[in-house]
């Protein structure tokens, strides 16, 4: 679940529908510096303002238990779910409005149909909207990548794509998207993603990030030209995760040649029991501050861990941690 800290469009997730004929650019918003959280076992979300001096965290209970990609877009005030209770993308909408009237829940505007089941994350761009499936017996065992194009009304499916390996996060980049290859400690990357035609395809480009077990969150600040990833290590213990900053990325990535490895001497590393991370599923990161997001799944029953960005490898304890029951994703947005 990723934030894209430039996400700019003229068509996306606005309150009108774009077409050739429109000319309309979005209603320009005040400065927003905020994150979102979803939970697989709550059925909440959390906003929290933190351009606040003493960031509130506002919570709401919405249409699904179970959540786990999750995208805000402060120019329509609209938050998008990757519903795993209902195999849908859901779009709600007014999400400031309804905290600042102090109701305590929401419901959908619109869904999506019903293309894919045991979503993981999110993706979004412009007004396309990717979708990660995890494999499991109730989809056949099949992985795959799901693009929806969003209008003012609803979500459209575009393409539909299955990938030969096993999905979690994934990262737009432009037209570029980046994914982690769950059970591994690869990355993928596929250029001119939009371009491919539905049906099986396979990554421009797939790399094994040294010493990593098992990869999860994802996220790429192109700002700083930085890559952070999380290591969940064995699902089952609370106690070995991490965090694996890329700096230099484009340059680092674009040298290891296809099926090579990216080598630990090019990687930043945070492991340790002072990080509390056990299962680091989701993460963002915010360039200006320098500070990075972790969804820690496992540890403590989940919790929202913040860091400020590594210079060097070792432990290093977080300089926030709150309490979030079931944490699976998080996004950050500063405009």
């Amino acid at each position: 679940m990723k934030s894209n800290l430039l996400f700019i469009a003229m068509c996306s997730l606005s309150l009108v529908s774009c077409n050739d004929d429109d000319e309309m650019m979005p209603t320009p918003v005040a400065s927003e510096f905020s994150i979102v959280t979803a939970s697989n076992t709550s059925g909440r979300i959390s906003y929290t303002d933190l351009s606040q001096s003493s960031p509130t965290v506002e919570g709401l209970t919405h249409f699904s238990f179970d959540a786990d990609g999750i995208f805000y877009d402060p120019s329509n005030d609209g938050l998008i779910l990757a519903s795993r209770t209902n195999n849908k993308l859901e779009f709600y909408n007014g999400i400031k409005s309804v905290i600042a009237t102090d109701v305590t829940s929401i419901v959908p505007a619109f869904s999506s149909t019903s293309d894919f089941n045991n979503p993981r994350e999110i993706a979004v761009m412009g007004d396309k909207v990717v979708v990660t499936q995890d494999q499991n017996a109730a989809n056949g065992n099949t992985n795959k990548l799901v693009v929806y194009q969003k209008t003012s009304t609803g979500f459209t499916l575009l393409n539909s794509y299955t990938v030969n390996f096993k999905t979690w996060g994934i990262f737009l980049d432009g037209t570029t998207l980046y994914a982690v290859a769950d059970l591994t400690g690869d990355l993928v990357s596929f250029n001119n993603f939009f371009a491919n035609a539905s049906g099986a395809i396979t990554p421009t480009k797939r790399v094994t990030i040294e010493g990593l077990v098992r990869t999860h969150g994802i996220v790429h600040s192109a700002a700083d030209n930085r890559m952070v990833l999380t290591d969940v290590g064995s699902a089952t213990s609370d106690s070995d995760g991490g965090l694996i900053v890329i700096n230099n990325f484009a340059s680092v990535y674009n040298s290891v040649a296809n099926g090579g490895t990216l080598s630990l001497s090019n990687q930043v590393r945070v492991y340790g029991p002072n990080s509390t991370m056990g299962n680091p599923v989701d993460v963002a990161y915010d360039d200006v501050t320098e500070r990075i997001y972790v969804a820690e799944r496992l540890n403590a029953g989940g919790r929202l861990l913040t860091f400020t960005l590594p210079t060097s490898n070792g432990d290093a304890t977080p300089i926030e941690a709150r309490a979030e029951a079931g944490i699976a994703s998080v996004f950050l947005v500063r405009r």
